[in-house]
């Protein structure tokens, strides 16, 4: 199988020869962005629990989340820039 996240940070440009070039990414950074996601769906799971079981808003795992997916999306707008 192939591993999506590194296809997805994949560069792929064409040179004037029409030669095609591929660029992979470092494996660290695909390492931080699965970590990035797995943290995210595991935050959300914190943030549904709270509101079922303690029927309040934890506003701190929000924040959280939110910053998570905010890095996510900057390396792969950052990335294929």
């Amino acid at each position: 199988m192939v591993d999506q996240i590194k296809r997805a940070l994949t560069r792929r440009r064409t040179e004037r020869n029409s030669r095609v070039v591929v660029e992979e990414p470092d494996e660290s950074l695909v390492y931080v962005v699965k970590f990035g996601i797995g943290m995210t769906a595991c935050l959300a799971a914190v943030e549904i629990a709270s509101m079922a079981f303690l029927h309040t808003w934890n506003s701190e795992a929000f924040s959280v989340i939110t910053g998570l997916i905010g890095m996510i999306t900057g390396v792969f707008v950052g990335r294929k820039a």
